[in-house]
């Protein structure tokens, strides 16, 4: 079972197994703000499982650029939509294709269908008369949290609107 982790500040932090939050809140380095329904069963007692902690403590967090991209993180950044037809989106293409120069970086790359990807080939936008639907861009660190939060759980949502209010 998977908990989410909130700093001080009540924003996202990162993921942990049940356990671990257990851990922590029994340290009384964090307080359990949800819980599930099925308990940690110990050798002495039932105890609640944590769905969401918060700690005690701001601990901070080293905001660097971020980190060069991913075919992963630019499906993610793009809502997983095709930036020339808004279908779903399964592979990444280079705006300015690179065998004209283009290069691998946040502004260039976009998410893209097969269909299209294949059309557009190492040709450029003008050549096809195509418009991108957004202007690619590198994320706000503070957007790309970890993975499990592409599918969050159902007993998280409360905590992660409060992430984009903010």
């Amino acid at each position: 079972m998977r908990t989410l982790v909130l700093n001080a500040g009540y924003e996202p932090l990162s993921v942990v197994t049940s356990r671990r939050a257990a851990v922590l809140v029994m340290h009384g380095k964090a307080s359990v703000l949800a819980e599930d329904l099925t308990p940690i069963a110990t050798p002495t007692a039932m105890v609640p499982r944590p769905a969401v902690i918060l700690l005690h403590h701001y601990v901070r967090v080293a905001r660097r650029r971020p980190a060069a991209p991913s075919r992963r993180s630019i499906l993610r950044r793009d809502g997983r939509t095709c930036t020339y037809c808004q279908r779903p989106a399964a592979t990444v293409d280079h705006v300015i294709p690179r065998a004209r120069g283009g290069d691998s970086s946040w502004e260039n790359l976009v998410a893209c269908c097969g269909a299209c990807n294949a059309r557009k080939g190492s040709k450029t936008l003008d050549e096809l008369g195509w418009m991108l639907s957004i202007t690619p861009a590198a994320p706000l660190h503070h957007v790309w949290m970890p993975v499990e939060l592409e599918a969050p759980r159902e007993v998280w949502m409360p905590f992660l609107a409060h992430r984009a209010t903010h």
